[in-house]
This record gives C-alpha cells, sequence and structure tokens, in this order.
C-alpha cells in the first residue's frame, strides 16, 4: 500500500484551521500537521478589538474548533512550536525545538505582523499593540477603569484597530485621543470621504482627533510612559498607548526559502506561489484577484474565513481560482457596518450614498467610470449580496444609473437589470 501524502500547515491561524476542516470534508486521508507558535487554539481575531477586549465575550468563543475537534478530525495541532526553516528541495521544514518534519504540499498561513512605532520611548511599559489574545487581555486590563482617576489612552493610527479600540476605550471611560498623520481615519482604507463619516462618530462620543500629526516621542518615568510628544509639538498625558499604524506580513520563513515574495508571499490565482508545492493564505497572501484584475493582500477576517479552504483545495489538486469579493466588518458604539469590495483611493472616482447620512442609516457605494466598485452597508442589514452582485457587475462593465443607486425604493437587484 502506497504511503500517504503528508500536508504540513504553517501557522495555526483561522486561515490554518481552515484550511485543515476544508481538506478533511474533501476527502483527504493523508497526515495533515498543523504548526502554531502561539500556545493558544487556533482562534479568531475580530473579537480582540470589539467584544472580548471589552469583556462581553468568553475565551472559548474565539477559537475556531474545540481542543478536541483536531484529534477527532486526524489533524496534529504542535502549539508552542515554530517552524525554523523550509527546504523546498527535501520537501522538509525544520522546527527550532529540533527536529523537522517532511511535507508533499505545504500551506502557509503565518500571518502578518504589528508595525513597531519607531520612535525614542517606543519600549516603555504602557505601550501596547493588538495582535494576539495576550495582547487583548493585557490592554483589557490596561483601560480597565480606576475609580476617582481618568486614564488617559492616546492611540498612534486611525485605521480600523485603532478606531476599534478608541471605542472600547471610550466605553471603559478612558479619555481618548487619536493620533493620525492622514487628513482623515481611514483615509487609506475607504477613502476622505467615509473617514470624515467615522471621524464624526467619534467626536460624538468624546474622541480627540489630532489629524496630520503621529507620534514623534514616548515620555516615561521610572520605565513608565506618561505622555507622547506629537510631530506637531504638543505633548499629550499618556496612561496607555496604543500603537495600530499597520500590520506587515511576515514572509520570513518563505523569503528565506526562496518564495516570490513583495508586500507578501505572492501567489496565483489558485493561491500557489512560485513553488508548485507551496501554498500561501490568509493575511500573509498577496495573491491576483481575477474579479478585481489586480494583486491584492487582504487582511480581514473573511479573507482568512474562505481562503485557506480555497488554497487547502488547491492543494487537493482542484485549483480554483479564488475570486471572492473581499469583505469586512466593523462595531463601534452604536454603529455596525459591513463593506464588500476595497475602496481604496486611486480605486474609484465617486462616491454615491443611499439613506440617511447624518442619521448613520445608510449605504455608501464607491463607483468607478459608473460602475459600482464597492459598498458599505451603515446600520442597514440584509444587502451584502446585493451589493456584492453589483460590484461582480461593475467589474464586467455593466454602469448603473446614480439617480437609481442612490434611491432607497429602488431595489438593489433591479440594478443589475439590462438598460
Amino acid at each position: 500500500m502506497p504511503d500517504q501524502p503528508a500536508f504540513v500547515i504553517i501557522g495555526a491561524s483561522l486561515a490554518g484551521a481552515k484550511a485543515a476542516e476544508a481538506l478533511r470534508d474533501d476527502g483527504f486521508t493523508g497526515s495533515i500537521v498543523l504548526l502554531g507558535t502561539e500556545t493558544e487554539l487556533p482562534y479568531e481575531r475580530p473579537p480582540l478589538s470589539k467584544a472580548y477586549l471589552l469583556g462581553q465575550a468568553d475565551k472559548s468563543s474565539i477559537y475556531v474548533h474545540e481542543e478536541h475537534w483536531y484529534a477527532g478530525h486526524g489533524v496534529d495541532l504542535r502549539l508552542g512550536t515554530t517552524a525554523g526553516a523550509v527546504d523546498r528541495a527535501a520537501r522538509r521544514v525544520s522546527l527550532d525545538g529540533g527536529g523537522s518534519l517532511g511535507y508533499d504540499r505545504l500551506l502557509l498561513t503565518t500571518g502578518a505582523q504589528p508595525r513597531v512605532l519607531p520612535v525614542p520611548g517606543a519600549g516603555l511599559d504602557g505601550v501596547h499593540y493588538l495582535r494576539t489574545a495576550s495582547d487583548s487581555e493585557a490592554l483589557a486590563t490596561a483601560l480597565a477603569p480606576v475609580p476617582g482617576e481618568d486614564t488617559n489612552v492616546v492611540i498612534v493610527g486611525g485605521g480600523w484597530i485603532g478606531l476599534e479600540v478608541a471605542a472600547a476605550a471610550r466605553e471603559k471611560g478612558g479619555a481618548v485621543t487619536v493620533l493620525e498623520t492622514e487628513p482623515t481615519p481611514l483615509h487609506r482604507q475607504v477613502g476622505p470621504e467615509l473617514g470624515l463619516v467615522f471621524a464624526d462618530l467619534h467626536r460624538d462620543h468624546g474622541v480627540e482627533f489630532r489629524l496630520g500629526e503621529g507620534a514623534s516621542e514616548l515620555i516615561g518615568e521610572a520605565g513608565r510612559v506618561t505622555a507622547v510628544r506629537t510631530t506637531g509639538g504638543a505633548e499629550l498625558p499618556a496612561d496607555v498607548v496604543v500603537v495600530a499604524i499597520g500590520a506587515a506580513p511576515d514572509v520570513t520563513l518563505a523569503a528565506a526559502a526562496g518564495l516570490e515574495t513583495g508586500d507578501g508571499v505572492l501567489t496565483d490565482a489558485m493561491l500557489a506561489t512560485s513553488d508548485p508545492d507551496i501554498f500561501a493564505a490568509g493575511d500573509v497572501a498577496s495573491h491576483i484577484h481575477p474579479l478585481l484584475g489586480r494583486r491584492v493582500r487582504v487582511e480581514h477576517w473573511a479573507n482568512a474565513l474562505h481562503s485557506g479552504p480555497a488554497a487547502a483545495r488547491s492543494m487537493l489538486g482542484q485549483r480554483v481560482p479564488y475570486d471572492r469579493v473581499p469583505y469586512f466588518f466593523s462595531d463601534q458604539y452604536d454603529l455596525g457596518m459591513e463593506c464588500s469590495g476595497l475602496p481604496e483611493p486611486g480605486h474609484y472616482d465617486e462616491v454615491l450614498y443611499r439613506g440617511d447620512v447624518g442619521q448613520r442609516e445608510f449605504i455608501a457605494f464607491w463607483l468607478q467610470g459608473g460602475a459600482v466598485v464597492a459598498g458599505m452597508n451603515v446600520n442597514v442589514w440584509d444587502v451584502t449580496g446585493d451589493i456584492q452582485a453589483l460590484i461582480r457587475a461593475g467589474f464586467a462593465g455593466h454602469a448603473v444609473d446614480p439617480a437609481r443607486l442612490s434611491d432607497p425604493d429602488v431595489p438593489l437587484g433591479s440594478l443589475l437589470d439590462a438598460g
């Protein structure tokens, strides 16, 4: 009887765990080894800046699978285990703690790491990053209200993580200031138009923004941060500093193995790397997106959820292009939103609204050449399917009537009708 094939997944993340699940669901009977540097079971990251940070979710709720699932499905989950190198010629993965593993197919789901603030004082106590469950727990402790004292929180970076932490800090009673070098928060993620909407939301809840400013130095006493000096020359009191200036894909292992890398591990549309026996998924993968017509790297939850299984199927030889419309969501105060597509500046020329922007119950559409390329529903629900259908049609060359698009009385589905 021939030996069973061996698949190794480096990265016990959401993408890695869902890839292992998909391999078994699709009938793979060979060995699966899932390696994770952390000692936690694979978990989902969105609660780390939302419900888990606020103490509204138990730790067990963040796990992708219960512990017994892995052994029950023949998945050799090795936590606290770091892959040190990949020998492509020998098809072996060496482990930092000693030993090695052979593989027939290898999947990289190594994720991303927070970008470190490159200023004096960045190593002081009281400076936090948010990537792991332990990061979230430490930050929750730091943000816990102290009776009779104000907690001054300075957040460096006005992206999604920065704003979600700002909302959590305000809900815990902290005095929050956000530093953002761009003209608006979320400028690079959704452009200035929606950036202003979110700025107003946070200002209404007492958050102060210092736009066009970053941090030039963190000041401390006895090894602990006490203030942030901004690039504009201000000195802000700070009991807690949260650095949220983005994340860099963890390509160290891939680059050392000689795989093609850039902003992530470069893959084709099927998530195969420059080595046909190695695949990449989740935050670390920069893949050619068949729908968008360009290379993208998406750090959001839905991409990890779906790209892991997509890579698994490519590992099994199915080779189906991964062309899902990018999707992400956020909850801040009483605002919930879902966004489909990638509404980044430079990839649209107009924003149209349907609904009441002032009451924060609306849909925003990003258009390019009259076609919908992205859409965000804010406190409006059960429309994601229609929005994604409009995006797919838009990339196929279907333009929409702006008047009908912005009219709440016109069903979204009817906008796909011919003419």
